[in-house]
């Protein structure tokens, strides 16, 4: 080959040999292909023999034989400013464990305790395969605390959006639900101020982005949420609330304002391409209707709606009206934070509530965690073709677990864990390697989040959720 030729076909790293799920249009799953990556994006794709000028001009090329490569998964609701809380809560359902564990928890936590937090949450996203989180922050959510946060997110080299925390006045829905006066700081135009002064040090196009994030649609005020949505728009970002999580949250809304919680989103236009709607799970016709209409996404999370028994997404009629379905883990307070795991709880979830095994595919859900979240946050991933970013994992199937490999995605999603993945690929960078950070002291960001989670569970007398042995019903 002269060197001209060399030259056209030069790569920065070529992942050779491996099982390619790719997640293209056309959906191929490549026995021993290739990806060839040039600075932050995909180049080529294909068979390993047909990438073999990309494999002689490599710069690096890695042996991925025994492995899957496939697209980066996004998890599309989280809470890292939680992972302090692992374990803890757990036995109650949504609004006693809101009340006794996480309002507690969420006004006690302090700036420095939160980055800490964020950090070992977004450090524990990066080694299992997620390459993108939006982290929904609302402890505590000034302006320090929030680039703070976004500047962990981004030291371990993932991307991110952080949706913060909007509260504004406090209201009769904040009563109903419990909400600690606490997290009530700032008026509403004190919330939208801070809010944009964050999307400005962070904007649209950030490897982590600020995002309006009106906490919930029961306990924000109807005009805060209408402004969070303009401050989106104008910003060029999405928005992110929490919304028809629990039947009760659904009757606490319509004590007050006569309507259903989506239903009054479409009435009142805030329904777009930016909304992210975080659960969206006791919805009537008319709603699934209105958010496929307007191609507004609905983050599931399975594991999380079966730990707090929240109810079920209504997952195959969303989609056939037009929605786009990410995945979401909810955050370590509820969840182990691996998007491996909830792909085979949502598959299993659906097809047990519905009596039915042909409810979903694993193929369905490797799509909701890659390329729905890709959709959801506007990044030209979620699938490996050439010309999108070279945001790309590789997980370790060469276990007995995995053993006979006779289908590709249903072992992934039915035997696959985070503790698989070997590399993560973000933008072209290699953030993690042989199942290690490429970019930060593993040690050090745990030990400095064990001696936060002593502090912040003493200074919120969370002690109690911690014993050895739970009783339901007890303390």
């Amino acid at each position: 080959m002269s060197s001209t030729a060399a030259s056209e076909v030069t790569c920065d790293l070529l992942l050779d040999g491996g099982t390619v799920i790719t997640l293209d249009g056309d959906k191929r799953v490549i026995d021993d292909g290739a990806v060839a990556i040039t600075g932050t994006h995909i180049v080529a794709v294909g068979d390993s023999t047909e990438l073999d000028q990309h494999r002689r001009a490599a710069k690096r090329s890695i042996d991925c034989s025994g492995k899957v490569v496939m697209p980066g998964l996004t998890d599309g609701h989280t809470h890292l400013f939680q992972t302090l809380g692992r374990g803890m809560g757990d036995g109650l359902s949504l609004v006693p464990w809101l009340r006794r564990f996480m309002f507690p928890y969420a006004k006690t936590i302090t700036g420095e305790i939160a980055a800490a937090a964020a950090q070992l949450g977004a450090l524990q996203a990066a080694l299992s395969g997620t390459t993108m989180v939006v982290d929904n922050h609302y402890g505590p959510t000034d302006t320090e605390t929030t680039l703070a946060v976004a500047d962990s997110i981004e030291s371990v080299g993932i991307r991110g959006a952080v949706a913060r925390g909007i509260f504004g006045d406090p209201n009769r829905g904040g009563e109903i639900m419990g909400v600690a006066p606490e997290l009530f700081p700032w008026s509403n135009d004190e919330e939208l101020s801070i809010t944009k002064e964050c999307m400005d040090a962070r904007p649209s196009g950030s490897q982590v982005e600020v995002w309006p994030g009106p906490e919930n649609i029961v306990y924000v005020t109807p005009e805060l949420i209408a402004a969070s949505a303009e401050l989106a728009d104008n910003g060029n970002v999405r928005w992110h609330m929490h919304c028809s999580e629990s039947a009760s949250e659904i009757d606490f809304f319509e004590s007050i304002h006569g309507i259903r919680p989506v239903a009054w989103l479409a009435r009142e236009g805030l329904l777009s391409h930016r909304t992210t709607l975080a659960h969206a799970i006791w919805l009537d016709d008319d709603e699934v209707a209105a958010v496929g209409e307007n191609t507004s996404t609905a983050v599931h999370n399975p594991i999380s709606n079966q730990y707090l028994a929240s109810g079920v997404l209504r997952l195959k009629p969303l989609q056939q009206a037009g929605a786009n379905v990410a995945l979401g883990s909810d955050g370590i307070a509820v969840t182990g934070q691996d998007m491996f795991e909830a792909m085979k709880a949502g598959t299993l979830l659906h097809r047990v509530h519905h009596l039915d095994p042909e409810a979903t595919t694993v193929e369905q859900f490797v799509e909701i965690a890659a390329t729905g979240g890709a959709t959801m946050t506007g990044l030209d991933a979620g699938s490996l073709a050439a010309g999108r970013q070279a945001d790309v994992i590789v997980v370790d199937v060469d276990k007995v677990r995995h053993t006979p490999w006779n289908r590709p995605v249903a072992s992934v999603v039915h035997c696959g864990r985070a503790a698989d993945v070997e590399m993560s690929i973000v933008g072209g960078k290699i953030i993690v390697e042989n199942g290690k950070s490429t970019v930060v002291d593993e040690d050090e960001v745990r030990a400095k989040a064990t001696e936060a989670a002593e502090r912040l569970i003493a200074d919120a007398d969370l002690s109690g959720l911690t014993q050895g042995w739970f009783s339901p019903g007890a303390g």
